[in-house]
């Protein structure tokens, strides 16, 4: 037999349920981008019942902001302050831009879930031109990435493609004052700060292939902390999951890092996971491309195939030349 509270128990009983919710607190960059990602991951949780607060912490890409990012000198130099405060239980869940998160595993942290991606593709901001193809010879090209670089420099030798720090609202600054003619950005970025109308063309793959996990969030949290890992299990999305699982272990293969010439494309394709890699010398001389297919719960395999293919047509010496080894 069926039994049912009175409304006035189940509101005693709801409001008990809601004042015994632990606080989560989300560590962020102060960035415009990274604001609006970790807000967004705080209404999800807020809309599963959690309390959710945002802690700003300050990280070295943050603080160093001239010349290019290679040259601070380690990985994850948006993330380890980050990561730092999480273990350190000052803050709960990391929210990070995937693509800026190392392979590498940290002691006591897991990525816990992969919201659904936005766009992969980077996309082409410019002033007086409505593609790639129509900037005109000599134009100067501003991207901070060594991956974009080389693809660029592929595409269209005659251009000047040179580096550029800052946010978005930076970068985008500095094309509307003159200094560069066009700036390439993830679109991904674009978007969420509602930008979009400033993207004249879309570089989607396989044109041009994005950095590993361009476009997606990766939460971490304390591995101990299960309630906060099935908690963010609701926002998990296994397509998005499995293919940046899969772009990740190609480029741990390849010990490329974040800041090496290395493109990743990883997609759910009729039921199979597939993924095209690529690793370019930085002047566009030369590009190594492989594909894989298999499935989905094979992410790793299916990374490690590609990158094989890309180690045995030469990737190694262009990561090592990258990277300055």
């Amino acid at each position: 037999m069926r039994s049912f509270l009175h409304p006035a128990i189940l509101s005693l009983k709801m409001q008990a349920v809601f004042v015994s919710t632990p606080l989560i607190r989300i560590g962020t960059r102060a960035s415009q981008l990274a604001q609006w990602q970790a807000n967004w991951v705080a209404s999800q949780l807020r809309a599963l019942g959690a309390t959710v607060e945002l802690v700003e912490i300050t990280t070295q890409g943050d603080t160093q902001q001239r010349g290019p990012i290679a040259n601070i000198g380690f990985q994850g130099v948006f993330t380890k302050e980050i990561q730092a405060a999480v273990l350190a239980d000052e803050v709960d869940i990391a929210v990070h831009s995937l693509k800026d998160l190392p392979t590498e595993t940290v002691d006591g942290l897991v990525l816990a879930a992969v919201p659904e991606r936005e766009s992969s593709a980077d996309a082409l901001v410019a002033k007086k031109a409505d593609s790639l193809m129509a900037l005109p010879a000599g134009a100067r090209v501003g991207t901070g990435s060594l991956r974009r670089q080389a693809q660029l420099r592929h595409l269209r030798p005659e251009l000047d493609v040179v580096g550029i720090r800052g946010n978005v609202d930076t970068r985008l600054r500095k094309l509307e004052d003159g200094e560069y003619d066009a700036v390439i950005l993830a679109a991904s970025g674009l978007k969420r700060l509602g930008l979009a109308d400033r993207i004249v063309e879309f570089l989607e793959p396989p044109r041009m292939l994005p950095a590993p996990g361009q476009g997606a969030l990766g939460l971490e949290c304390r591995a101990q902390d299960a309630a906060v890992q099935e908690l963010l299990g609701n926002l998990d999305d296994r397509g998005s999951h499995r293919a940046v699982d899969a772009e990740r272990a190609m480029l741990a293969k390849l010990h490329g890092g974040c800041s090496a010439p290395v493109g990743a494309w990883g997609r759910l394709e009729g039921g199979q996971l597939v993924l095209d890699g690529l690793v370019a010398t930085v002047d566009g001389s030369r590009v190594l491309r492989a594909t894989a297919t298999g499935q989905a719960d094979d992410a790793t395999a299916i990374g490690y195939e590609v990158a094989g293919q890309l180690l045995a047509q030469g990737a190694a010496a262009i990561v090592a030349e990258a990277r300055g080894g």
